[in-house]
């Protein structure tokens, strides 16, 4: 609608030049018949005329002059020979005639056809008015004569130039009038050799009627000639143009691709529009691109009615509509409701499907059509084009796997080194390069227990859920295996713990895959740029080891700190160490008293491995089990664990009294299905009865969401063990999901215990467990015993065991033996009864 009401202003506006045309040609057509004596007749003549001068002004002959092309009609030679013979006026009437003629059979819309009309009666009627001003003509061997007729051609080409220069100015600005005024020099060299032409012809004819026959030999022998020509030029441009359009598309970078080609395909075929129409497809965009004459850069619209594309994808066919080239009877009606002389549409193919199309509209200038010849070099275009097409982007594609996530469509580790290595150069001073790594939660179990398959959803389902929350400035990425970035600018380090939180909670939801109900959980790890690294693949070492320090704490999100660096790098170094350890046997098992709250009867002690390096020092636990685990060499420490802790239940030596003990496991042990046979036959060897030995799992190990951990505790519970699920609190299970599993004790976690003094939510906390726990039949074990308004309070709601500083520290094995020595009184010591404590120190 646009288009078309575009095209009323114009038509309208024409006629500010078309009128005051007209008026001219009015007053200086007055003034012939005023002036002149004859300003009319000779009629035959004018009858023959005429019909030359319509015949030759309706073919366009082009020439090649320094690879220019050159655009000549031949109306000034029948004009010049008008001119001489005929009155001012005949000559006025018979070249207003042949334009209209002409405007006719190239069916010019009105506003053109009266423009063209009114400016030949213009020019004609003035360079009529400038004859009758000048000398009389003579005989056409004068020199006179011969500038008086050259004067007048010139008039005529002078007034229709600066009515085209007109036109452009008032319809498209001042630039394409100027560009108009430009060829004037070889407007005028073109009229003035037709003026030449003319005369000899004029010559020829004085001399001798006869010459006429001559005469038209020879332009039936220069009309066979110039065709030759003409075709001759028209295939070597053609070729030439093909040649140069494979080239540019062959060499041209990536994104100008659809700039080269269709500025070349629109001047190649002479085109006033060429488009390119790409359907959307998988990831990609649909794409309509359209090159106009004269206009830079490409528009994002066309022409091209859009059934004809529809129709040419469906039918796969090149579909065509104009004057030489006919079209269907529908098409052809759209074509004119859209104001389109002729267009071609031929389909882009990669194999057998169609991936879009390539078209051409209106062939430049009102005198030229697209014809049949034009088909196979447009569709021979086309084929290139789509090769050049399907090869970028098969490049793109190759692009896009190379730096995304198969799995999530995420950009991978490669693609985010590289998004964060940018983000670095683009400093900005109250501004941080935040990363924050999210590590799901339990991932390998869901795999081991459910497959791989379930795995995948899990982190598809995690992917989505992060690019949904995460800010629109983030770029979210999966780094490999469970961890996903987050990449974004922020105000400060600060900020970026506030956002991972905001995240992590965002994410944090059931997932549901049939019957099985998961939940996501993450540990999150933050690091910012200058302050925790100056490059990208630093910063992504770093958010790694902070994301696997808040896994030691669910829940947590965790601040990159050097000290983090240290002792990862500590970790490393003490792989080999710890062989060596186990080896030579410089391990240590400590031995932690637990008591019962209400008369302070030891009921067993806990065992837990302790190592002093000789280089660093001693070594925390969680750092050597983390070193075990991920060296292989998990299943020797915890059976190391296992025998010490036998051998010495089996060989404590206080009175009848058997010593309970209690060892931690890690959650991976719990998926050897080969460790229920280790304990039986540990029990065994050391021959101490299977209710003594305690067996804790953490929490995450226990409920980890899956059911991989239930055989194997089954089997332990098969052997007699008992089995304590450890630092319960800490993670998402409840005390419900407890029912299902063969456990026999809870322990409380000692941040809950040590707050319930202080902080009535962990009180309540702690009186909920142990009212529930003693309902399902379970012993709660508070740990973090350090004061004794600690255990009144644990008294007071029924707990019935607890350990911590308060009744001993860890200790070895001989100072058990002391502590046990100075703590029991040795007349509480009865056969069949737990010794009681004589003070709690």
């Amino acid at each position: 609608m646009a288009g078309r009401n575009q095209g009323r202003r114009s038509t309208e506006r024409a006629w500010l030049i078309t009128a005051p045309l007209t008026l001219l040609a009015v007053v200086f057509s007055t003034a012939i018949g005023i002036i002149s004596d004859q300003p009319l007749g000779d009629w035959a003549w004018a009858l023959v005329l005429l019909v030359v001068m319509t015949a030759v002004s309706v073919p366009v002959l082009n020439f090649i002059v320094r690879r220019q092309s050159v655009a000549v009609t031949l109306t000034e030679v029948p004009l010049v020979v008008a001119l001489f013979y005929l009155p001012p006026l005949t000559v006025v009437l018979i070249y207003t005639l042949s334009t209209l003629g002409w405007c006719v059979w190239h069916r010019f819309t009105p506003a053109k056809l009266w423009f063209n009309a009114a400016k030949a009666a213009a020019a004609t009627s003035l360079a009529g008015l400038v004859l009758l001003a000048l000398p009389p003509l003579q005989g056409v061997d004068r020199p006179g004569t011969w500038a008086s007729l050259f004067v007048a051609i010139n008039t005529i080409t002078l007034v229709s130039l600066l009515s085209v220069v007109g036109v452009h100015v008032l319809l498209q600005g001042w630039q394409p009038g100027r560009e108009a005024l430009r060829t004037a020099p070889s407007v005028f060299l073109t009229s003035s050799i037709n003026a030449s032409i003319g005369l000899l012809i004029l010559i020829a004819l004085e001399t001798t009627w006869w010459s006429a026959l001559l005469l038209a030999a020879l332009f039936v022998a220069l009309g066979q000639v110039y065709r030759s020509y003409s075709q001759f030029f028209q295939q070597h441009r053609t070729l030439a143009g093909m040649y140069d359009l494979a080239r540019l598309i062959t060499t041209s970078a990536e994104g100008a691709l659809g700039d080269v080609l269709l500025d070349r395909v629109r001047a190649l075929m002479q085109a006033e529009y060429a488009t390119l129409w790409l359907p959307a497809q998988g990831r990609h965009p649909e794409v309509l691109l359209t090159a106009r004459v004269d206009a830079p850069g490409l528009l994002d619209v066309a022409p091209t009615p859009a059934a004809f594309r529809e129709q040419a994808r469906s039918l796969g066919r090149t579909l065509t509509t104009g004057r030489q080239l006919g079209a269907d009877t529908a098409l052809r009606g759209v074509a004119d409701v859209k104001q389109v002389k002729d267009a071609i549409v031929v389909p882009l193919r990669s194999g057998q499907a169609v991936i879009g199309t390539l078209e051409v509209v209106n062939r430049i200038s009102d005198v030229g059509h697209f014809t049949p010849r034009d088909l196979p070099v447009f569709e021979t275009v086309a084929a290139h084009a789509a090769v050049a097409l399907e090869n970028s982007r098969l490049v793109d594609r190759l692009r896009h796997d190379a730096d995304h996530d198969a799995l999530t469509k995420l950009p991978n580790r490669r693609r985010l080194i590289s998004a964060v290595a940018e983000a670095i150069k683009i400093g900005a001073p109250d501004e941080v390069v935040a990363l924050l790594l999210f590590d799901v939660d339990r991932l390998r179990q869901v795999n081991e227990s459910l497959g791989h398959a379930a795995g995948d959803k899990v982190l598809v389902e995690v992917a989505e859920r992060l690019r949904a929350c995460a800010p629109s400035s983030a770029l979210v990425g999966r780094v490999g295996g469970d961890e996903f970035l987050v990449t974004l600018r922020l105000e400060s380090a600060d900020a970026a713990l506030e956002l991972a939180a905001q995240l992590r909670e965002q994410i944090r939801d059931e997932m549901v895959f049939d019957t099985l109900t998961l939940d996501v959980d993450t540990a999150v790890g933050v690091a910012v740029h200058p302050d925790h690294g100056g490059d990208a693949v630093a910063l992504l070492q770093r958010v790694d080891l902070a994301a696997t320090a808040a896994k030691s704490v669910p829940g947590s999100v965790q601040l990159y700190s050097p000290a983090l660096e240290s002792r990862s790098l500590r970790r490393l170094g003490l792989a080999g160490d710890l062989e060596r350890a186990l080896a030579d046997g410089d391990l240590e098992v400590y031995f932690q008293p637990k008591v019962t709250l209400r008369d302070r009867r030891l009921v067993g002690v806990e065992c837990l491995a302790r190592w002093e390096h000789p280089a660093h020092g001693t070594v925390e636990p969680d750092d050597f089990v983390a070193v075990a685990e991920h060296t292989g060499q998990l299943g020797r420490l915890t059976e190391f664990v296992l025998r010490e802790s036998l051998r010495r239940s089996r060989d404590w030596s206080h009175g009848e009294q058997a010593l309970s003990v209690s060892v931690n496991l890690a959650a991976r042990t719990l998926t050897d299905q080969y460790f229920p046979a280790l304990v039986h036959d540990l029990l065994a060897e050391y021959g101490v009865p299977p209710q003594r030995l305690t067996l804790e799992v953490t929490e995450s190990g226990v409920l980890d969401g899956t059911e991989r951990p239930i055989p194997t505790l089954r089997s332990l519970r098969d052997l007699g063990v008992r089995l304590s699920v450890d630092d319960f609190g800490t993670g998402n299970s409840s005390l419900a999901q407890l029912r299902r599993l063969p456990v026999h004790e809870v322990k409380v976690d000692r941040s809950f215990v040590q707050g319930m003094a202080t902080d009535p939510g962990d009180l309540a906390i702690v009186n909920a467990v142990v009212t529930l726990s003693q309902q399902f039949g379970l012993t709660v074990v508070a740990e973090g015993v350090e004061s004794e308004l600690t255990l009144e309070l644990l008294q007071d709601i029924g707990c019935e065991i607890g350990q911590g500083f308060l009744f001993s520290r860890p200790l070895p094995y001989e100072r058990l033996e002391a502590w046990f020595g100075a703590q029991v009184d040795p007349e509480t010591i009865v056969a069949g009864e737990l010794p009681r404590l004589r003070v709690v120190p």
